[in-house]
């Protein structure tokens, strides 16, 4: 009798033999070798673990061969079978003309299970209950100048002087950090009314902060292994699970210290809190009036749900618009030279910041009239869009109108990043930084419809915060701009990062100087 080792040695012979013998065999029939190969069992995981650690550009290559949509199929009962598509017919159908039959669905709000039942988990009935009540609050005058006045203020007495601290050591730093930290402290005292101080000299590390990069890390890696898998894993408590939880932890305990703080600033004051126009001061305030005899703990849920969704929604993805934005400045000085030139028209708008040191700020009414600077904001997040991807699920059978059929519980996975990198949707020259695309020829912005842009979602589910955003990045990119030469480090490598929002995964390494002609400063001075 053969040995047992043996018979083991010869049993995984033959399996490695019959898997080369059918990798060969399965690639030769294949048509097109970009699509990667559909392996008994496993399906296509094997190519997209091995294509990790470059999966936007890898999913993007897929897009283009196919052309716009491939299906992906994972194991068996795996949960992983989405239609991938960067088609803009599709988006159209899939965000507007079919709207409800494309929930988001159960397995997104598992996924997804740090958002609790926020907006962006919510469907249906809850759903539109939530952007209403959003929608209200935010656009409202009040809480509309506090964006101005705070993003603006905030820009002047935070970041430029951070920025002046490293032009004059000369040293090198991550800009992605730096601008992670200001839209971490803009969004919340916008969302908290608190500001937790993270953009300072010393850049001190805020738990919350990173609390919520983990989560952002670990949400991605869950689109992209099998669920029953990251579900075992949750249940282990092991890998990105475990910092999932130590993550979800260190949020609601931030959460819900700020909501008692700001309940007991109301019962010390009576009725509101004076002065205050963040989100969480107006939903305290409207929520004890509809919800009174509810319970505490009932409000404070849905407290805690409400901003965590404005926290994600405002922190992750405007830092990471302005770290891919000036990266790409970088690489293009002419672009620069055009947003400075369009800067001289509305100088007299511009002030002084605190200390007389000759730097300025703008104002954020001024900007918002400038076609160019919008326009090159808006090419910096077609080429990064801070939200890469869009999932959604199908309530009933459908057919696409790129002629694909789907059943109900199929996944539409719209791929955001790979759709301002196709040659079908924004021409021959799609890869190219081209802020002149956006631009009539008359000199007014272009109008560019959400389903062929995507950066702030399309359809009835469209971004809420959109001007909220473009008042923030125009305050920064402006100020930035306008005071400070921004140079990448030679030899550093940008890319995507794993993650859920489009973060850099080195960070942006740069150095800046004092810009030597700033006549608006130099006036103000």
């Amino acid at each position: 009798m053969a040995a047992p080792w043996f018979s083991f040695l010869e049993l995984s012979l033959s399996l490695l033999c019959f898997a080369v013998f059918y990798y060969y065999h399965i690639s030769s029939k294949r048509k097109n070798p970009v699509i990667p190969l559909d392996w008994p069992f496993a399906g296509m995981l094997p190519g997209l673990l091995a294509n990790l650690h470059h999966l936007h550009e890898w999913i993007t290559s897929i897009l283009v061969a196919s052309p716009l949509n491939f299906l992906f199929t994972g194991p068996p009962r795996s949960g992983m079978q989405f239609l991938v598509t960067a088609d803009p017919a599709n988006v159209r159908h899939v965000f507007t003309s079919n709207f409800a039959n494309y929930p988001k669905g159960p397995d997104f709000e598992e996924i997804f299970d740090i958002l609790g039942g926020g907006i962006f988990n919510a469907d249906g009935e809850s759903w539109r209950r939530q952007r209403a009540k959003a929608q209200l609050l935010m656009s409202g005058a009040p809480f509309r100048a506090f964006v101005s006045r705070y993003s603006r203020d905030k820009v002047g007495t935070a970041l430029l002087p951070l920025l002046a601290h490293f032009a004059g050591t000369g040293e090198a730093f991550d800009l992605q950090d730096v601008f992670l930290r200001l839209t971490f402290d803009t969004t919340t005292t916008l969302v908290f009314g608190v500001d937790p101080g993270c953009l300072s000299v010393g850049l001190p590390e805020v738990p919350f902060a990173r609390a919520m990069d983990d989560a952002m890390h670990g949400l991605l890696l869950r689109h992209v292994v099998p669920m029953t898998w990251w579900k075992l894993a949750r249940r282990l408590g092991i890998g990105h699970e475990r910092t999932m939880a130590t993550a979800r932890r260190t949020i609601d305990q931030f959460v819900a210290d700020t909501i008692a703080r700001r309940r007991a600033e109301k019962r010390e004051r009576g009725a509101g809190i004076e002065g205050s126009a963040d989100l969480l001061s107006s939903y305290i305030n409207d929520d004890d009036d509809e919800n009174e005899g509810a319970g505490t703990t009932t409000v404070d849920a849905f407290l805690r749900d409400t901003t965590i969704n404005l926290m994600l929604a405002g922190r992750d993805t405007t830092g990471s618009a302005l770290s891919w934005f000036f990266y790409l400045l970088t690489q293009h000085p002419r672009v620069v030279a055009r947003i400075l030139q369009e800067l001289e028209s509305v100088k007299g708008g511009a002030s002084s910041t605190p200390g007389g040191d000759g730097m300025a700020t703008f104002d954020p009414d001024e900007l918002g009239r400038l076609p160019y600077l919008h326009a090159a904001l808006c090419e910096s997040l077609r080429l990064y869009p801070p939200v890469p991807q869009e999932l959604k699920e199908a309530a009933a059978g459908d057919v696409l109108p790129s002629g694909h059929e789907v059943a109900a519980g199929d996944k539409v996975l719209v791929w955001v990043y790979a759709m301002g990198r196709m040659e079908d949707v924004w021409g021959g020259d799609c890869r190219e930084f081209r802020p002149e695309r956006w631009v009539e020829e008359d000199g007014r912005a272009r109008y560019v419809p959400s389903y062929r842009f995507m950066s702030f979602n399309s359809g009835p589910r469209t971004c809420l915060g959109k001007d909220m955003a473009f008042v923030q990045l125009k305050a920064a990119a402006a100020a930035v701009l306008w005071n400070f030469e921004v140079e990448a480090v030679p030899g550093h490598v940008v890319e995507p990062k794993l993650s859920i929002i489009l973060h850099m995964k080195n960070g942006f390494m740069a150095t800046v100087r004092r810009r030597r002609q700033a006549p608006a400063a130099q006036q103000l001075a």
